[in-house]
């Protein structure tokens, strides 16, 4: 039998944040460099502030562009009056993938308990681009991405992925 190749993918990464900038972004900084180490590429990186209409606006860019294949947003997925990433991502969603968020908070679970009931993750598709959105923290991305969405975008991970089906996204 032979070996799977790997795709290496397009992938955008969103910090939303008020007070974060390129020097103090630990978090997205840890999801460029897990993405370019699994041998994927780097398509953008902006941070954005805490406001939905702002983050909707550079996610739609990404949508819309078909070399971006996937997009990982770290922060405002809390509870608290400033935390609207749900709510700006969801609206444009075509598929919600309800067992991220399930997955996610059971990983999360394990290492911080009950809080993680406070998560909002998610993930869905959007014209043809997967759309992950972690908690802020370094943790929780090096969770969210070592623990599942690096496999999911692994053409080589048994017994299916979500790279695979990237050709079959805008099917009608």
């Amino acid at each position: 039998m032979t070996e799977k190749a790997f795709i290496p993918l397009n992938i955008a990464v969103l910090t939303v944040s008020d007070s974060r900038t390129e020097e103090t972004d630990t978090s997205g900084r840890l999801l460029v460099d897990r993405l370019t180490h699994a041998g994927h590429t780097l398509a953008d990186k902006k941070i954005v502030a805490d406001n939905i209409y702002a983050i909707r606006a550079i996610v739609s860019q990404w949508i819309a562009d078909p070399a971006v294949h996937a997009m990982i947003s770290t922060g405002g997925t809390g509870v608290t009056g400033r935390d609207g990433t749900p709510e700006a991502i969801s609206v444009l969603l075509d598929k919600q993938i309800e067992g991220f968020g399930e997955l996610f908070r059971m990983i999360s679970y394990q290492d911080i308990k009950t809080s993680s009931l406070q998560s909002r993750a998610l993930a869905g598709v959007a014209n043809g681009t997967y759309l992950f959105c972690l908690p802020g923290s370094s943790g929780a991305c090096k969770t969210g991405w070592d623990e599942i969405i690096q496999a999911q975008l692994d053409f080589r991970t048994s017994p299916c992925n979500l790279t695979m089906l990237i050709p079959r996204l805008l099917e009608k």
